[in-house]
């Protein structure tokens, strides 16, 4: 059972990440103040430093926070998936969609206050990219058991790539995204379940 404790230092958490999560569309990184985020959250400056060192640790726990938001979603898309193809291409259009509706994302991706948190998703986004990558391969193998551990991190890898992609440059819809995404893939997935070909 969590202790009170626990769950108190857990609920602060969650009010300076909502309150961080709030003020960034609109300042982007380098406008937001610990100052800000403690007064949205009702709790002192120095609160906010105790809990997470400095102003980069905070934001990063916001993108890490609304990343495991969309995986949560990615996983259901799978869950209700027909067949691997069908999962990969639900989960494309979920996570363009999806991240042009969240402010923080969409702010990201199109508005100076926000460019600043662009980073979060490219240069700097190894967690991300690394915990997207790392929930679709395990996917990947439950839908295709032949796939190998290399071949399917391959390919989920490569997957969260082409979905950032289209993220940064949003030439089209998501879903005609998503049947990019899947056409190219699907003779590489054919070749991998039934060649056993590793990475």
């Amino acid at each position: 059972m969590t202790s009170f404790t626990d769950r108190t230092k857990a609920s602060l958490r969650e009010a300076l990440l909502d309150a961080a999560a709030d003020l960034l569309p609109d300042r982007g990184h380098a406008g937001l103040r610990m100052a800000d985020v403690a007064a949205k959250a009702g709790v002192s400056r120095q609160t906010v430093y105790n809990e997470f060192g400095n102003k980069a640790a905070l934001t990063q726990a916001v993108a890490l926070r609304t990343a495991a938001e969309f995986l949560d979603g990615i996983r259901q898309r799978f869950e209700t998936a027909d067949g691997l193809l069908a999962g990969i291409h639900h989960a494309v259009v979920y996570t363009i969609e999806h991240a042009r509706e969240n402010r923080l994302v969409a702010a990201a991706l199109g508005t100076e206050a926000g460019e600043d948190l662009l980073p979060l998703l490219t240069s700097r986004g190894e967690p991300i990219l690394t915990a997207a990558a790392d929930l679709a391969a395990e996917q990947y193998r439950e839908f295709e058991p032949g796939l190998s551990a290399e071949a399917a991190a391959l390919l989920a890898e490569t997957v969260v790539r082409l979905s950032l992609s289209h993220l940064v440059l949003p030439t089209h819809s998501a879903t005609e995204a998503a049947d990019s995404v899947t056409t190219v893939l699907e003779p590489v997935i054919r070749q991998f379940v039934h060649n056993g070909v590793k990475r």
